[in-house]
């Protein structure tokens, strides 16, 4: 415990600035361009969630377990995109790069949380389809409604708090020093190394929290993929097992496209430039949420059959209206 006493001790005064500024895609040329392109993904992301989400509630047969997993996965997608892209546009597109100390803590927060909760719910869908393939015949007793939604809740609660203790010990530091954030959002590590006081705790936190929300999950999900393909040649024929595995396509899309870039970008955070390493970090964070619900609706037939079945009994409500 001495290790956080430094950030913990009572009586001492912290040296918070009114505002940092945000400063990041410096000196690339035709950077517009840039914040065009984020402005299409936004809008993309936006309308594709929202269609997921929409058909999930209404209609009544995708009231189901897994549907709730994916119906909270385009919740923290459309969460993701909405607090990230259109405080990059207006910081960098207007040149609005100033916000205040707890305007920052506050978009750090909510930025951390929403990113962090769409990797535990991909950690939810592997559980999903290890109790699906597995235990085919349990499966309905064992995963119910009620089981999914206390899993839902209790990865939510548990980011929550790992991200109240992250603000908590960034608010302990004395910025006295520069203001400004070498990054396109208010991002945790430049903030503590701006510090003039002990960092310990928030040096921990930025090694452990990968782990955790990274690291853990990615593990969980290639020990149940590895005991499917286990479980599927033991009791079933070449056949049966490539069926069996299609039904978890889409996930492992969204497997590789959430967790492979931000795992490279943050291997390679401390050899690549700058620009590069914030471009690729925002696309990292920002793409998925589009591509999400794109994957879900192309791969899953039962979305896009309800999907048919919302748009037809419209255009039959439309067509009896008119007659």
């Amino acid at each position: 415990m001495e290790l956080f006493n430094s950030a913990l001790g009572r009586n001492i005064t912290f040296v918070r600035p009114a505002y940092f500024i945000v400063r990041a895609f410096v000196g690339i040329p035709n950077v517009k361009y840039y914040f065009i392109f984020l402005c299409v993904v936004f809008f993309i992301s936006l309308v594709g969630n929202i269609i997921v989400m929409s058909a999930i509630i209404l209609d009544h047969t995708l009231r189901t377990p897994k549907y709730m997993a994916i119906f909270n996965l385009a919740l923290t997608d459309l969460l993701t995109s909405s607090t990230l892209v259109p405080n990059v546009i207006d910081m960098f597109l207007f040149n609005h790069t100033s916000i205040s100390y707890n305007g920052c803590m506050a978009y750090l927060f909510f930025s951390f949380t929403f990113v962090s909760v769409q990797f535990m719910n991909l950690v939810i869908l592997s559980f999903d389809r290890l109790m699906a393939i597995v235990y085919p015949l349990h499966y309905h007793v064992k995963v119910t409604n009620k089981l999914m939604l206390s899993l839902i809740v209790f990865f939510w609660l548990f980011i929550i708090v790992l991200m109240l203790i992250a603000v908590g010990f960034l608010t302990r530091l004395s910025i006295c020093g520069s203001v400004v954030i070498k990054s396109y959002f208010c991002d945790h590590g430049p903030i503590f190394h701006l510090a003039c006081n002990d960092v310990t705790p928030s040096l921990v936190i930025s090694l452990l929290f990968p782990v955790v929300i990274l690291g853990l999950p990615l593990v969980f999900i290639v020990v149940s993929y590895c005991w499917i393909a286990y479980a599927l040649a033991k009791i079933s024929t070449l056949r049966e097992s490539i069926k069996a595995f299609k039904t978890c396509s889409s996930h492992l899309l969204l497997v590789a496209l959430n967790f492979l870039p931000t795992i490279f970008v943050y291997s390679y955070v401390g050899k690549i430039h700058p620009n590069a390493r914030v471009i690729n970090l925002s696309l990292t964070n920002i793409i998925p949420p589009m591509l999400d619900p794109i994957i879900y609706v192309l791969q899953t037939q039962e979305i896009r059959d309800s999907l048919k079945k919302l748009l037809r009994s419209r255009w039959m409500g439309k067509i009896a209206t008119v007659n």
